[in-house]
């Protein structure tokens, strides 16, 4: 192992840890002879058999956020414990709105850098390097810290696999943020979720995204009655999430979501680099395109050369049959 000790901010949805999280533990356990966890929930002891299945030996529970921000309590929970137990050598985030603003919190109350927009790490040495995509995805970088522990890095979505390790319940121990001052007068007073009726985007095992090519934003039901035929998520190009045709939840790319299912279906996506650097990882990429010289064609495994509004009425009308 290149560390002695980890330790992962695990956010929690629909009351359990996030897929995010669970891909940050085990990248955690890849590096690390020990992994400890953080959790802000009210029920934070009810997930010490998961995540202990994952390779946490420890949850560290800042219970409730009683309506506040996660980040103030988060950053203060964390850095009030490295007082007492000492600096892990590293701690992983997730590249979520909450994971972001903690991470920049702690890094401000540390006082030391933080490295964000990671899409690997590697082992070299002793020490834990960071990848990262770099124009649009043309280019990796490799970054690296020089000095002060613990390294924060910002790790986004998919970057790796979760998987579980067999590992007994971890041990719970409370821990409370320290003084927050004027850091936690923000109140969240209402919260809204968007309706969805099949998998999230960024975790299912099908994925069909409809772009520009499509024409109109009235033929994007296609997409939606596609992907629900096939058990997946519709997604989108930013085109045409900019144009307003669907919300920004449903954006795949670089500056949407990242997905990385079994089958991606690129329909009217010429395959701008914003956008296949959020779903070029899938295991099979079949792309509709009318453009024969469209770029999505240099990366999918299948693809039709054709209008979508005639190829996608035939294929719903083909597993409709079915």
């Amino acid at each position: 192992m290149v560390l002695a000790k980890v330790w992962v901010l695990v956010e929690v949805g629909d009351g359990k840890p996030t897929t995010s999280s669970l891909e940050l533990l085990t990248a955690a356990r890849q590096f690390a002879d020990l992994t400890e966890v953080f959790v802000a929930d009210a029920s934070g002891a009810d997930h010490a058999a998961v995540l202990g299945s994952y390779g946490a030996k420890k949850v560290f529970s800042i219970g409730s956020l009683e309506g506040s921000l996660p980040g103030a309590k988060v950053a203060s929970a964390i850095a009030k414990s490295i007082e007492s137990n000492g600096a892990p050598d590293a701690i992983f985030f997730a590249a979520s709105y909450d994971g972001r603003d903690a991470a920049a919190r702690l890094s401000a109350k540390l006082g030391l850098s933080v490295i964000t927009n990671v899409v690997n790490l590697l082992a070299v040495g002793s020490e834990l390097h960071a990848e990262h995509a770099i124009f649009g995805g043309e280019q990796v970088l490799t970054t690296r810290f020089t000095s002060g522990a613990p390294h924060i890095f910002v790790i986004r979505a998919k970057s790796f696999v979760a998987e579980e390790s067999g590992g007994a319940p971890a041990a719970v121990e409370k821990v409370e943020p320290g003084e927050l001052g004027r850091t936690d007068d923000s109140r969240v007073v209402a919260s809204h979720a968007e309706e969805r009726t099949g998998p999230k985007l960024d975790e299912a095992a099908v994925v069909v995204s409809g772009g520009r090519g499509l024409g109109q934003p009235e033929k994007y039901e296609m997409i939606e009655s596609l992907a629900k035929l096939l058990h997946g998520a519709p997604g989108a190009s930013r085109a045409i999430v900019d144009a307003g045709w669907v919300p920004y939840a449903y954006q795949v790319g670089q500056t949407g979501k990242t997905v990385k299912p079994n089958l991606y279906l690129a329909v009217g996506i010429s395959g701008a680099t914003q956008h296949m650097v959020g779903m070029k990882g899938s295991k099979n990429i079949v792309a509709i395109n009318k453009d024969r010289e469209a770029p999505i064609f240099q990366i999918c495994d299948f693809g039709i050369v054709g209008d979508a509004s005639k190829v996608v009425p035939q294929l719903i009308e083909i597993l409709q049959a079915r």
